[in-house]
């Protein structure tokens, strides 16, 4: 799934790899899939993309931005996965979309559960693509403490740390994966209520989640997400599905794996308590 860390560092990689070339063939999804969205009638994506040229690829919350020549776009969203072949590659039976460019490599596009693969040029007036690319990023040294104190009283509502951080889109790209480690590092239960929250414990979530996901992106990316080429990340989450069967790192205790929110959640009964 694509949350900061990952638009941050695999948007780096894809610019190294695909600055410069020109699309020649779009082909259309070999797999339609009832939760991959698009802009306007992907069957005319071949006639906004075929002849533009790669000049860099953006990241921003949990969104890959592919840029061409003539103000056009190829963005696409969490959810959407997208993998580099070269020519004597074997091509995917099925994907969402796939783009050719003049050197015989190949961009392929798969939705797993959901995800949007988004065509346009000029503006894009889509509210989750704007929110990500304007909404201020904890990356930002803008996003002080005073702005995080502020996000917290201005919710109004009597909601879990979960929900402050990572629904209704107040830090795009924040989402349930990257949570797991930065509430772990702060020591704070997924669903505790805002309202507990004392000074000190804000200042220590604040804290967490800048290095939480400096970390992760000076590390390559999470280790959960595999970029471009395939390759994993270098960050070792410590808290995931792959790590779940394991004991706390800081005190041994158990790894506690719930529902909640629409997702799963991960922490320790002794370190993270309510």
């Amino acid at each position: 799934m694509i949350e900061i860390p990952e638009s941050k560092v695999f948007a780096s990689r894809a610019e190294n790899i695909l600055r410069g070339k020109v699309v020649v063939d779009v082909i259309n999804a070999t797999n339609p899939h009832r939760f991959a969205w698009y802009h306007g009638d992907p069957l005319l994506y071949s006639s906004i993309l075929v002849g533009r040229k790669v000049e860099e690829v953006k990241g921003f919350g949990c969104y890959i931005d592919i840029c061409f020549d003539h103000d056009t776009h190829l963005a696409i969203s969490d959810g959407t996965n997208m993998k580099y072949f070269q020519k004597a590659d074997k091509c995917p039976q099925k994907f969402q979309l796939l783009v050719v460019f003049d050197d015989s490599t190949y961009v392929v596009f798969t939705v797993a559960m959901y995800g949007g693969i988004f065509a346009f040029k000029g503006t894009f007036d889509y509210p989750y693509y704007c929110g990500s690319r304007d909404k201020l990023s904890p990356l930002d040294k803008r996003f002080d403490i005073n702005f995080f104190h502020k996000m917290i009283t201005d919710t109004g509502k009597n909601i879990s740390v979960k929900a402050l951080l990572a629904t209704e889109q107040r830090i795009p790209g924040l989402g349930n994966g990257v949570l797991q480690d930065i509430l772990f590092n702060a020591g704070i239960n997924p669903k505790r209520k805002i309202n507990t929250l004392s000074d000190e414990d804000e200042k220590t979530l604040f804290v967490a989640i800048k290095e939480t996901l400096e970390n992760m992106i000076s590390e390559g990316g999470r280790d959960t997400e595999k970029d471009l080429l395939g390759n994993p990340g270098g960050y070792h989450c410590i808290l995931s599905k792959n790590t779940c069967h394991e004991l706390c790192p800081k005190c041994g205790g158990k790894i506690i794996k719930e529902a909640y929110l629409g997702g799963s959640i991960y922490y320790c009964r002794d370190c993270q308590i309510i």
